[in-house]
C-alpha cells in the first residue's frame, strides 16, 4: 500500500473509530450487555468510560484532518486499546460471568489497535523506536 492510500485509510479509519466511540459504545452496552457492560445497569463507571471514549473519539476525529501532526494520540490510541482490553481479556479469562467481553469490547479494542498500528506504524513504534517520527 503507497501512503497515500494508506494516509486516505488511516484518514476513515480514524473517522470511523470517532463515531463509533462518540456515539456508539452506549447503545452497545444496551444491546448488547455481557459484551460491553461489566455491570448491571447504569453504573457510575459505565458513564466514566462513556465520557473518556466519547472525548477520545471527538479528539480522534480531529486528529483524522492531519494525522501526520497527530502521531501521540495515535499512538496512545493504540497502546491504550492494548492496555485496557489487556486488562479486560484477563478479567473475562478470571470470572466466567465475563466471557461475553472477549468477543465485545476486548476484540474492538484489539481490533483498534492493529487496524491504527497497520496504517499508522510511525504511531505503532512512536517513542520506542530511534528516529521513529
Amino acid at each position: 500500500m503507497n501512503e497515500t492510500d494508506r494516509r486516505k485509510y488511516l484518514q476513515l479509519a480514524l473517522r470511523a473509530i470517532a463515531v463509533l466511540f462518540v456515539i456508539g459504545v452506549y447503545p452497545l452496552t444496551v444491546l448488547w450487555p455481557s459484551g460491553w457492560a461489566w455491570h448491571a445497569g447504569q453504573s457510575e463507571y459505565l458513564q466514566m468510560i462513556i465520557a473518556i471514549y466519547a472525548t477520545l473519539g471527538v479528539f480522534l476525529w480531529l486528529a483524522s484532518r492531519e494525522p501526520q501532526r497527530n502521531l501521540s494520540l495515535i499512538s496512545f490510541s493504540i497502546w491504550s486499546s492494548v492496555a485496557h482490553g489487556g486488562t479486560m481479556a484477563v478479567q473475562s479469562l478470571a470470572n466466567a460471568q465475563h466471557v461475553g467481553h472477549l468477543y465485545g469490547d476486548v476484540l474492538a479494542l484489539f481490533a483498534v489497535a492493529a487496524v491504527l498500528g497497520w496504517l499508522s506504524p510511525q504511531a505503532l513504534t512512536l517513542g520506542f523506536v530511534k528516529n521513529a517520527a
